[in-house]
């Protein structure tokens, strides 16, 4: 930004990437090979949480896997992805702290990424948090406090962010 004061920088906090395929077993082994093919990193578990019969899910049964990217690496994977999306987001994905979030129909998008029939197609949403130096005053055990408003972020100067840095156009 424009702004001298190196405490006013922002920058992406990390980046998750999360495939739900609703199964145990086979799909979710297979999963997690497209995730450890794109990131480079070993995805974890995500468990359910809830108990629902019609779909055959109990809770605590495992049912994704995500993998959490930070610093060079998720700006890295940010940038590929965008290029999938063709630099477009739209205006409905940021929430009120600037954070947003899009999905990718399949994976085979991404450059250099060929289709395997051993693995299959899966599509993916990938989460990006913003934050600026300091908001760790909010999340940290003791002597917990408010990030002031000014320092906050909020959707208008997270779409500024994504335009300077990563050339994104945000649809409305």
């Amino acid at each position: 930004m424009a702004d001298d004061n190196p405490m006013r920088e922002i920058r992406v906090e990390k980046v998750v990437i999360n495939i739900g395929v609703g199964e145990a077993g086979e799909k979710l082994a297979r999963a997690a090979r497209v995730i450890e093919l794109l990131t480079g990193q070993k995805p974890i578990q995500t468990l359910s949480k809830t108990t629902n019969k019609e779909w055959g899910i109990r809770k605590k049964m495992p049912i994704g896997v995500k993998a959490t990217l930070r610093g060079k690496r998720a700006e890295d994977f940010l940038k590929r992805a965008f290029w999938v999306k063709d630099f477009k987001i739209m205006g409905y994905s940021f929430d009120q702290e600037g954070n947003f979030s899009f999905g990718i129909s399949d994976y085979t998008d991404f450059e250099g990424m060929k289709y395997d029939p051993e693995i299959g197609i899966f599509g993916m949403d990938i989460s990006v948090t913003l934050s600026r130096p300091g908001r760790r005053v909010s999340l940290r055990r003791r002597k917990r406090s408010r990030v002031g408003r000014k320092h906050r972020l909020n959707p208008e100067i997270a779409k500024r962010f994504l335009k300077e840095k990563f050339n994104v156009e945000v649809v409305e």
